[in-house]
């Protein structure tokens, strides 16, 4: 009945554990947000401080002063600096925090480059050096990628630059040469916060630059330039990486988002919302996962990433809704291309179910030759989400080799698994990275079926041959009487909600008023609540078969409680993630 679990596996609903507390835990808190809190391990009101006071220091970061004395000469001396991007939201975002800032801090040369992920692949590669080079750079930045780019890093100081990486994956064995590496997950780093995406990163290093200079007396009799003017940035890209939503994240997001609330932002975020139909005083950090990072994504995924950053660096208004306008077309596009594959994939696992003496899928490996190289990784998410397995989808690459992009479940580090492959067959993978939840891979075609036999037996071992539960946790049921627009709107701002500080869902019994199908795939109903009798709106998204929840009496739904705005008016609305019938 769920939309996303497979067949086999009917999920189960668990209630989750609340930290220890005692009666006067935040006491002053809706009783059910109170619980929400508690499910996870909040007990004290200053974990809910979201104010950017009590940030950690960038003091801790390892390397941040080298990097920063690099950057401060550049500028000081007014050297050609290049940033060099990632094709993703994260990197686009972190490119434009990297210009903006460093603008606002005096640098008068800068400029940017960033990979097309089908000709240059991820990453400093000597190649995308080589096109840097065609722009004289003096000093490289890179943001969000650099740490594994042993070879790019040397090339590039070959070739007289200078190199600073900034970056948050999952550091390698070998380290590139670069004159400084900033990146929260070295190894014997004191950072406090390892969740920083690409952007976090990037605008830890500006806030070290500004107060060396502010040291320096550069700001002598005027204020230094307020970097908090690019948490706009720093929230979308930090939400549409999907990283743990820690403290310091969740603080960046926060006030981010209330700077996107005011119409502070930059032109390039406000015309996504615009496109999307979200209005900008009620954005969460959902809107900025669900409706703008992927219009921005879309341009890495099927063109080129520059206009994604292009799109967040104008301050021309106009030009920044013709490029939403160009970036959401391409998210259409991108949409369709997915729909295809994902059906594609469907037919590939019920050809796995009928294959004889088919040995369990611990992880699942998906090819198609005609598959699309930057749509893999959307559809090993969706994939994976319906399976409850780690899931990686190829695509054909250049010289004979496929390209990989990885999903992972709670539980299995898949950066670490790819590693453990890498350990286990030497030479078997040409290049990897990620970390914990997403990473990426590349190796040769003819060796797809070794892989697939060694990333199976790698996640087995991880998991320890306990196979992976599909489990809804649950917050717990709301009275009847607390289901009302006030509730919603307290939860709704209560976030910033993300990865491990999730949105809360709940469950409860109810009675189907009303059933019926809406654009093919998705299920509008009126539920009728036990005790009270009331009529309460809920809406089922990407149902796979809709035609099962029709003529349901009464149903056991796992909900989000949200706030349905339409035409000026709101009312509370249940966001169904899974029903199931009560006898």
């Amino acid at each position: 009945m769920s939309g996303s679990a497979s067949d086999s596996s009917i999920p189960r609903i668990k209630y989750r554990e609340a930290a220890h507390h005692d009666a006067n835990t935040l006491a002053e808190v809706h009783p059910v947000l109170r619980q929400v809190y508690l499910n996870r391990g909040i007990t004290q009101q200053e974990q809910l401080d979201r104010t950017l006071k009590n940030l950690p220091s960038y003091q801790s970061l390892t390397g941040i002063e080298s990097a920063v004395r690099i950057i401060k000469e550049a500028i000081q001396t007014n050297k050609k600096i290049l940033i060099v991007a990632d094709f993703d939201a994260d990197g686009a975002t972190s490119c434009a925090v990297a210009i903006r800032g460093l603008k606002m801090l005096g640098a008068n040369n800068v400029d940017f480059v960033v990979p097309d992920r089908f000709k240059f692949g991820y990453g400093l590669t000597p190649e995308i050096v080589d096109v840097a080079l065609e722009l004289s750079p003096d000093l490289i930045i890179t943001v969000d990628n650099g740490i594994s780019s042993v070879e790019g890093v040397a090339y590039a100081i070959e070739n007289g630059c200078q190199v600073v990486v900034t970056d948050h994956h999952l550091p390698p064995k070998k380290l590139p040469n670069a004159h400084a590496i900033v990146n929260p997950q070295l190894i014997n780093d004191e950072f406090p916060s390892k969740a920083l995406a690409g952007v976090g990163v990037m605008f830890y290093v500006l806030l070290a630059l500004r107060a060396s200079l502010k040291n320096d007396g550069v700001f002598e009799g005027q204020s230094a330039p307020n970097l908090a003017n690019l948490l706009d940035i720093v929230a979308l890209g930090t939400v549409a990486d999907v990283v743990p939503m820690d403290e310091t994240n969740r603080k960046l997001v926060h006030q981010g988002i209330l700077r996107i609330q005011a119409s502070q932002c930059v032109p390039g975020i406000a015309a996504l919302l615009r496109i999307a139909k979200r209005e900008p005083d009620r954005v969460v950090s959902s809107d900025l996962g669900f409706a703008i990072g992927p219009r921005l994504n879309a341009a890495g995924r099927l063109d080129d990433m520059s206009l994604g950053i292009r799109c967040l660096l104008t301050d021309n208004e106009q030009e920044a809704l013709n490029i939403a306008e160009q970036l959401d077309m391409l998210n259409i596009e991108r949409r369709s291309i997915e729909d295809d594959m994902k059906q594609d994939a469907y037919k590939i696992l019920a050809s796995f179910n009928v294959k004889e003496n088919q040995q369990e899928q611990w992880g699942v490996c998906l090819f198609d030759e005609h598959w699309h190289q930057g749509v893999i990784g959307i559809l090993a998410s969706r994939i994976k989400e319906k399976l409850n397995r780690p899931v990686i989808a190829f695509a054909k690459a250049d010289n004979g080799d496929v390209k990989g992009s990885a999903r992972s479940i709670a539980g299995l580090h898949i950066r670490d698994t790819l590693d453990d492959v890498a350990s286990q067959h030497p030479g078997l993978l040409k290049k990897f990275g990620g970390h914990a939840m997403a990473a990426g891979m590349s190796f040769a075609e003819k060796d797809l079926d070794t892989f697939k036999d060694a990333f199976n037996q790698a996640v087995k071992k991880r998991l320890n041959n306990q196979v992976p539960e599909n489990v809804f946790l649950v917050d717990g049921e709301i009275p009847d009487n607390d289901i009302n627009l006030n509730l919603a709107e307290t939860l709704r701002q209560a976030g910033p909600w993300g990865q491990n500080f999730p949105e809360p869902i709940f469950v409860g019994v109810f009675n189907v008023s009303k059933a019926c199908i809406v654009g093919q795939k998705h299920v509008k109903l009126e539920l009728t609540t036990q005790n009270t009798n009331r009529k309460i709106d809920a809406i089922y998204f990407n149902v796979d078969n809709p035609d099962s929840v029709i003529g349901l009496a009464k149903v056991k739904v796992v909900y989000q409680l949200d706030v349905n705005t339409y035409m000026g008016r709101s009312n509370v609305q249940l966001m169904v993630r899974y029903l199931e019938l009560v006898d």
